[in-house]
């Protein structure tokens, strides 16, 4: 039976009492929220951290609210506060449709909207989500708040902005009225991990695209998205070949690696597919032609 190194445990109170252990643990210190990633981790001992600090009952992190043109979504909130929230299902349907393939009821019961954006896997589902809608991610420390775009928030496979004594607490979505969303996944089984995701919103003026937002996950895609086909499709009609266009865009600018799901052409395959799909739904929603 594997077990987790010797490890001293802490439970915060408040963000502040979050932030304050955080720096009197130093740098080996990590933060518990649904622990679904982190605890398998130490299992096998690829995680040893000398501290942990439960923030599982900081219930001023759990909220979906709007807040004037944007929604606010705490960090803590559960993967099925996401999936349940009105506010979400009314602006934006690519959340919900993300939501049912994440894992499973288990996982989506007690993992958070923070800890999956923290984790920072290259196959999580919610960084595609973020990232299709240029979400802003906010940023707690000592000193104050600090607001990360969040293409900017990921530096590579597991590693992040966040500071060693700073705390992701919300992520903010701008609301954009009209637009229609969507999300398209292939996995091996059901709550698996993806072979290949994408995220898409599109949002209609006069018949024309004025703003387009694309996010892929499990692909190698630069910030888990493909600014070079937004770009492609901003001011325009969206025509069955123009997505075609932006689809194939998508599929040139990841860079896949074959593994046990799948080699590299299959996976950029898939990329070009479901970003048809996810723009073709999107588009139709926004249209107001899917209910």
């Amino acid at each position: 039976m594997q077990t987790p190194a010797t490890f001293h445990y802490e439970r915060a109170g408040s963000v502040e009492e979050a932030i304050s252990l955080l720096e009197r643990h130093g740098p080996e210190t990590r933060l518990l929220a649904g622990g679904h990633s982190l605890l398998p981790m130490m299992k096998i001992r690829l995680a040893s951290p000398g501290t942990l600090v439960d923030i599982n009952g900081l219930a001023e992190l759990d909220y979906i609210r709007l807040e004037g043109d944007e929604i606010a979504i705490g960090a803590l909130t559960r993967h099925t506060g996401v999936l349940d929230s009105a506010v979400l299902a009314e602006h934006y349907r690519i959340f919900a449709e993300a939501e049912r393939v994440i894992a499973d009821p288990l996982v989506r019961n007690r993992g958070t909207v923070g800890g999956s954006l923290c984790q920072a896997d290259p196959a999580e589902d919610l960084s595609a989500v973020f990232s299709a809608l240029r979400a802003d991610l906010v940023v707690a420390s000592a000193s104050g708040r600090r607001s990360v775009p969040v293409r900017e928030f990921h530096l590579g496979p597991y590693e992040t902005v966040v500071g060693e004594n700073e705390i992701l607490i919300e992520a903010r979505v701008p609301v954009r009225p009209g637009a229609g969303s969507a999300y398209e996944k292939v996995e091996r089984r059901a709550g698996d991990w993806a072979v290949a995701a994408t995220g898409a919103f599109v949002q209609l003026r006069d018949g024309l695209a004025v703003d387009v937002g694309i996010g892929l996950s499990a692909v190698g895609a630069d910030h888990h998205s493909c600014a070079e086909a937004e770009e492609q499709l901003r001011g325009r009609e969206l025509t069955p070949d123009a997505i075609a266009a932006a689809a194939a865009t998508c599929r040139d600018r990841c860079h896949p690696t074959a593994d046990q799901r799948g080699p590299v052409d299959y996976k950029r395959h898939l990329v070009e597919v479901l970003v048809t799909r996810a723009l073709t739904r999107a588009l139709e929603r926004a249209r107001g032609e899917e209910a």
